[in-house]
């Protein structure tokens, strides 16, 4: 959309702009760097820092995850998954591990409340995995205590399931556990993360895991046509990511307090999760989603200031909500003038 300005969304298009990304990148490269080498490193730099025998790079999540699910299928002759019903495998990918795969997604648990233990306790169907996404993106970027999570995966385990981690935003998530990267991944058999949601990659995925899954992964991520050569430029993105990003994670979560916080104190819109665990959060306003959309194109075509992607509907047609990924992007607006704005938007929509 042309006119913003500023934008509080994190992957709004003026931080996209291929001149600036391409600066970036370059920092990662020397004039003797061969076209495998940024791949390779990448690999084991998610390696070292998940703690695990092996990783693949994948040029989407989707695939990579589809992947590993069907191996681990296959190593237990189970064709069912299971997950929070708000799973992001289910919720925005068309059901891919059904056509493609033949597998079934088990949805466990309340729609609007985390994953309980007692929830997967009930569950009679063999499993050939459980997946996890931390943070719960669609319910407000949630996480289970740490407690939890573990009781979870060691009931699973216990019942022949393996146990897989949907880290797409792992480096978000880290700083409330406030453990290593390895310790979160640890508790998994395998682990997705992603190169362009936090870190601002263009795009791509790595898995991880032990070797043997790693590689049996990698068959399937052949026969999907993800096995692409010069792959180089989304290892790039990444791995500026990595450098640049990952160790400020802590310092956006904090904003992603402030700004919640300053929110649910005007009262005018309603912020969730309080406090947000994660730098991810929503924000709930009282106008319907169209209102708000047409209010959103106003703000920026008047003042160039941008606050979402995207508006959420809401079982009550007269409330609405977006998210909120705070990283730089948002650290350029003071938890007063975001209150501002979202008193004129609420004006404005209704």
């Amino acid at each position: 959309m042309t006119g913003i300005q500023r934008s509080l969304a994190l992957h709004a298009p003026i931080r996209r702009r291929p001149a600036a990304l391409l600066r970036e990148w370059l920092a990662q490269v020397d004039e003797d760097t061969l076209p495998e080498e940024p791949v390779a490193r990448l690999e084991e730099r998610i390696a070292g820092l998940l703690g695990t025998e092996a990783a693949l790079f994948f040029p989407t999540g989707t695939m990579a995850q589809q992947a590993v699910l069907h191996v681990h299928a296959e190593r237990r002759g189970r064709r069912a998954f299971g997950g929070h019903p708000q799973l992001h495998l289910d919720s925005w990918e068309l059901q891919g591990y059904n056509a493609v795969h033949g597998l079934r997604f088990h949805a466990i648990g309340d729609r609007h409340e985390l994953l309980r233990t007692a929830d997967l306790a009930a569950v009679a169907e063999p499993l050939a995995a459980m997946v996890w996404e931390l943070p719960q993106r669609d319910l407000g970027g949630v996480l289970p205590e740490w407690a939890d999570l573990t009781e979870q995966v060691a009931l699973a385990r216990s019942r022949g399931a393996a146990a897989h981690l949907d880290g797409a935003r792992l480096w978000e998530a880290q700083p409330y556990y406030g453990r290593p990267f390895a310790e979160i991944a640890g508790l998994f058999d395998s682990v997705y993360v992603s190169l362009y949601k936090g870190i601002q990659g263009t795009r791509g995925a790595v898995l991880a895991g032990g070797a043997d899954l790693v590689a049996e992964a990698g068959v399937w991520r052949r026969r999907l046509g993800g096995a692409i050569p010069d792959a180089w430029p989304l290892a790039l993105g990444a791995l500026a990511g990595l450098d640049a990003l990952v160790p400020r994670m802590a310092e956006f979560r904090d904003h992603a307090v402030a700004l919640a916080a300053a929110i649910n104190a005007d009262g005018v819109a309603r912020v969730f999760p309080d406090p947000p665990q994660t730098p991810l959060f929503h924000v709930h306003l009282p106008v319907p989603r169209a209102a708000a959309e047409r209010a959103g194109e106003q703000l920026i075509e008047e003042q160039g200031v941008q606050l979402f992607l995207r508006v959420r509907s809401s079982p009550d047609p007269s409330r609405c909500s977006f998210e909120v990924t705070v990283g730089e992007n948002a650290l350029e607006f003071s938890p007063g003038e975001v209150v501002a704005l979202l008193r004129e938007l609420v004006e404005r929509a209704g």
